[in-house]
């Protein structure tokens, strides 16, 4: 925290006019880009430059957070964070930004999968070693990142489709017709990518499944609820909406709300959402979500061990998944009371 002593205005006064002017002359510079070039020499600490997605989600701001509670001064890390705004051109520059200051590590969250084999041959070649957490990259040379942190998509999409073939076995219904629509998340991300993989390859297996549409909803609530609203008005018959993030499950339910109809438990659509953020396991628990499949935000502190690994010169997997569970209302006060590892 800044100290401020007090002084006879008159006597600092030259002192705040040259810095008035200078601020006027233009460049300025934030405070926290301030603080960090004075201290970080001074300091010895470990300089972690992190690209962040942006902040579309509640998971996002959770995973961030994630982020800010592991890299901290008190824990020996001065850490330098930009949030990309949802831009990849954006995280490049960052990135080469890092480079330029010769950060220690490179922690980038990629917005999606492709397009990354440039700028993270420069890191390789300024050997500054790049970790990926959350999402993942599809490069010529894996060599190009040390290690990915995150969650397994596919595996997402698997568990939910899974829970709804037995969801509909228990319901009597394994041999109607179930007329399904999915909201995606941002394109290109990995977590659409697998979550939709996972979920159609065990659709795929059920016939009496019939997905109607597959709408972008881009991982916002506004856009979950307009593209379910379409939908509605496209669709009558709607037994099933998979919704690939909580943010676009909150618009989904305020569209069939609208609409007139009515989701979760006791409803007229069956509700399958992901993320698991904390507003949602209690959509869970009051029936108006049927199941929420955990993705982990928690990861911070994951990318931190790796990091601590590396320093002591241990080998590192490449990658690790985090621990997820799957919310339904009948588990939901059980698994909130689990905690578990991270597993290789």
């Amino acid at each position: 925290m800044r100290q401020f002593i007090r002084k006879n205005i008159w006597a600092a006064a030259p002192v705040l006019f040259v810095l008035i002017a200078i601020l006027l002359m233009g460049n300025p510079l934030q405070a926290g880009d301030v603080q960090e070039s004075q201290t970080d020499k001074d300091d010895n600490l470990i300089v972690v430059g992190v690209s962040q997605v942006g902040s579309e989600s509640v998971w996002r701001t959770a995973h961030t957070q994630s982020v800010q509670d592991a890299f901290t001064r008190a824990n020996g890390y001065m850490l330098i964070f930009d949030n990309a705004r949802q831009k990849q051109a954006n995280q490049i520059k960052a990135i080469r930004s890092f480079i330029s200051q010769q950060v220690d590590y490179i922690v980038l969250s990629p917005i999606e999968e492709t397009g990354w084999d440039t700028v993270l041959q420069e890191a390789k070649d300024a050997g500054i070693p790049v970790i990926l957490m959350d999402r993942m990259v599809s490069v010529n040379d894996p060599s190009l990142y040390t290690a990915w942190v995150g969650s397994d998509f596919v595996r997402e999409g698997q568990d939910a489709g899974y829970w709804l073939e037995d969801y509909l076995k228990k319901q009597g219904k394994e041999q109607e017709e179930v007329n399904i629509v999915v909201l995606k998340g941002t394109k290109g991300a990995s977590a659409t990518i697998g979550r939709t993989k996972g979920f159609n390859q065990v659709a795929r297996l059920q016939h009496n499944w019939n997905i109607l549409k597959q709408a972008d909803g881009e991982f916002t609530t506004a856009k979950g609820k307009e593209e379910m609203a379409r939908l509605l008005e496209l669709y009558d018959d709607i037994d099933v909406v998979v919704s690939q993030n909580d943010d676009m499950t909150f618009g989904a339910l305020e569209a069939i709300r609208e609409a007139g109809k009515t989701a979760g438990v006791n409803g007229d659509i069956t509700v399958i959402s992901f993320d698991a953020v904390d507003a949602g396991v209690e959509l869970v628990r009051n029936g108006e979500i049927n199941i929420d499949v955990q993705c982990n935000p928690d990861q911070g502190k994951y990318v931190e061990q790796i990091i601590q690994d590396i320093q002591a010169g241990k080998e590192v997997e490449k990658a690790y998944y985090v621990p997820e569970r799957v919310y339904t209302q009948e588990n939901v006060e059980e698994e909130e009371n689990v905690t578990e590892g991270i597993s290789g």
